[in-house]
């Protein structure tokens, strides 16, 4: 589940362990080269935590974001993770 916050999306992804995390990040990271959007992001340990916004347009919540934020969902769904939201 992502919320609005501050003209972003966020949403926190919660792992088993690191090497869980930091592969999700690494399947992120390819689709978001092959969108041209890119998020911004941090991860502590088995969390990743992930903010969206357009910054080309203005720093607002746009499609690009809304599309972006859909794609890592699918990419999480059917793991054996947490969805914090």
């Amino acid at each position: 589940m992502w919320t609005e916050e501050n003209n972003q999306l966020k949403s926190e992804f919660e792992f088993s362990n690191f090497i869980e995390a930091f592969g999700f990040m690494s399947k992120v990271a390819l689709i978001s080269e092959k969108m041209n959007h890119h998020p911004n992001w941090s991860n502590s340990y088995n969390k990743v935590t992930i903010m969206l916004c357009t910054h080309d347009e203005g720093n607002k919540i746009t499609s690009k974001d809304r599309k972006l934020a859909a794609e890592i969902e699918k990419t999480f769904i059917g793991s054996h993770s947490i969805f914090k939201g």
